[in-house]
């Protein structure tokens, strides 16, 4: 065996910074739990003034996705999630794609038969199966090769897999950042697939053989890999290597009792988005899931991106599973949009108010600023203004209004007496409509209410508005607002 080669994998490896690595498959879409390792991942590196890499993990063939790579790309980018290395700008430890790297894991598998700590081995599951999980046990009779067999098999096209040797006896602890010390019985831990029978590696010996080869410093993962955690340990001992930091991160649930599933419509990071959320919005959350501040931030909800690289402590994660609840995620998402600039509410509401909205006449200028206090996402836009396009269908009811003490009889004689009032108005500007409906209402000395709920009601068909009367007037426009009070007169007519 070419030890010179080992050596000089060796001599690749950066040291002396923290080094970390979200390392997804490209399965189609970023769930929430993804999304969160990945944050997780990068606040680590960024806090400590470290590298963030991205390694796709592609050897699970069966399972990829056709375009799910440039989902993953897209997303980071989304979220702010900037990488230090990765496929698309390289870096000194590549290729970051597994199955580019794929000739180097059979060097190391084979390196660690040489050391007895792994066997070549044929069994009639190895010929049959396709042993890809990670989690499955392999209790079925199995025959182990000698390397001169193993060859010989290589020869004749032969598949042969390798397996893992673990210890019959004794202890393995390893320790975790949430969780501790966890010390497992090596008699329950079986002798895992490291090399499948097409040559390519399982998901956890690829994962530390890249781990290892490209510094990394912490591994960040789901708590559902706590099991396989003793294994990754016998394996980073039998190669010799530095066992990294591991930081496992308990599940996002949608309840109590259930996890998160795509399966069971739980909604992923796109899905969100297409829930009219904002990236900004969902990163803080979704930080928050398992993870609190301390000190002089324990009490604040709300932070940049920057603000939580700089306040990230390890410590701060919960071992204990996070409920991911939508109505929380809006209550954030609802500060977010509140604390945008007009300009920019008015750039990322403009797709919901054109789709709401087609009529070239409205001024979609004038009816941001109306909906931005009374928005949970973007999609809350649309019911609240799609009246400006079209008055809809409504009953006389909407013109009873105890607190302003109108009713049917009242809100005709108001609409009566505003439209000829509204008909010689000279300019259409918001402060002609507002003083000649509030001089009018001071005139015949009644309170504002009796004559602008009328107004409102005929003009919107609605009981809840965006704005009251006076803006709703100078939105629509003289001869829309004329239009619809008169059809308001000839509707209490009945």
């Amino acid at each position: 065996m070419d030890m010179k080669w080992f050596e000089d994998m060796e001599a690749r490896i950066p040291h002396g910074e923290v080094r970390t690595r979200f390392a997804p498959s490209p399965t189609g879409y970023m769930h929430v739990g993804n999304l969160r390792t990945a944050l997780y991942t990068w606040l680590i590196a960024r806090h400590g003034g470290g590298k963030f890499l991205l390694r796709i993990e592609d050897t699970d063939q069966g399972r990829l996705v056709e375009g799910a790579t440039q989902v993953i790309y897209r997303t980071l980018r989304q979220c702010g999630l900037d990488w230090d290395e990765g496929p698309d700008v390289g870096g000194p430890v590549g290729p970051y794609i597994q199955t580019e790297r794929r000739s180097l894991y059979g060097r190391y598998a084979r390196l660690l038969v040489e050391r007895g700590h792994a066997y070549y081995c044929f069994c009639e599951k190895a010929e049959s199966e396709e042993p890809s999980d990670p989690f499955e046990r392999h209790d079925d009779p199995c025959r182990t090769l000698s390397p001169a067999q193993a060859q010989a098999r290589a020869d004749a096209g032969e598949p042969f897999v390798i397996r893992q040797r673990i210890p019959h006896t004794g202890s393995t602890t390893f320790h975790d950042v949430s969780f501790g010390d966890i010390t497992v019985e090596n008699v329950t831990l079986d002798d895992q697939v490291l090399i499948k029978q097409d040559g390519l590696p399982t998901y956890n010996f690829a994962n530390v053989v890249d781990d290892h080869l490209m510094g990394i410093t912490h591994v960040v993962r789901g708590s559902e890999y706590l099991s396989s955690a003793p294994k990754y340990n016998l394996l980073y001992e039998g190669f010799g290597w530095e066992v990294p930091i591991y930081v496992h991160c308990s599940p996002v649930m949608r309840d109590q009792h259930n996890k998160m599933s795509k399966r069971h419509g739980d909604p992923s990071y796109e899905d969100l988005l297409e829930q009219g959320f904002l990236s900004e919005a969902v990163v803080n959350y979704v930080t928050l899931l398992g993870w609190s501040p301390r000190g002089a931030y324990a009490e604040r909800e709300f932070f940049t991106l920057k603000e939580l690289s700089e306040i990230f402590e390890l410590g701060g994660i919960s071992k204990s599973p996070a409920i991911f609840d939508l109505e929380k995620l809006k209550y954030f998402n609802a500060n977010y949009l509140r604390a945008l600039s007009p300009e920019a509410f008015y750039a990322g509401a403009l797709p919901y108010l054109r789709r709401a909205i087609r009529s070239e006449q409205i001024d979609l200028k004038l009816v941001a600023p109306l909906v931005q206090p009374r928005c949970d996402t973007w999609l809350d836009i649309a019911p609240q203004v799609d009246f400006f396009d079209a008055l809809p269908e409504y009953s006389n009811q909407l013109y009873c209004h105890k607190k302003m003490k109108t009713d049917e009889e009242t809100s005709k004689e108001a609409l009566e007496l505003v439209l000829p009032v509204l008909e010689k108005l000279g300019a259409w500007t918001y402060d002609a409509i507002h003083d000649a409906l509030i001089g009018l209402a001071q005139h015949l000395e009644l309170k504002n209410g009796r004559i602008l709920w009328p107004v409102r009601t005929a003009l919107s068909g609605k009981a809840v508005t965006p704005g009251g009367a006076v803006e709703l007037c100078q939105i629509l426009g003289r001869d829309e607002s004329l239009r619809r009070i008169r059809r308001g007169i000839a509707q209490l007519t009945r």
